[in-house]
């Protein structure tokens, strides 16, 4: 019993010791994990197929919101369009219209009018 618990300690430790010797070996060979600046867009896209403003509107905003790269969602009902705020290197203007479109199952909305919106400064 001994011999068994001292072989899993040592199997142990020598697993432990390699996982921290290539930890080393990439850091000093200068390949680390690099974050890129982020590139925030806000564009307004005008949605068609919204017929009520919680079963749609919130909807198409929550599902926007929880989105990887987009930081911002927000859709008039009354308007017919919806305002995003999004990180160009995680996700695209096509990509956000091609995710409204495919809420519910592809065949209720359609974003038909993308118009990227100027900072101001």
């Amino acid at each position: 019993m001994k011999t068994s618990i001292s072989i899993l300690a040592i199997a142990f430790i020598l697993f432990s010791c390699n996982d921290a010797k290539k930890q080393d070996s990439i850091e000093k060979s200068g390949i680390e994990k690099q974050e890129v600046a982020a590139n925030y867009k806000t564009i307004e896209v005008e949605i068609e197929g919204m017929t009520c403003e919680i079963g749609c509107a919130k909807t198409i905003e929550s599902k926007l919101s929880k989105t990887e790269g987009v930081t911002y969602s927000k859709v008039n009902f009354e308007d017919k369009v919806g305002q995003f705020t999004f990180d160009e290197n995680k996700i695209s203007q096509e990509d956000i219209a091609k995710k409204i479109a495919g809420i519910g199952g592809g065949a209720l909305y359609k974003a038909t009018k993308i118009t990227e919106i100027e900072e101001i400064k």
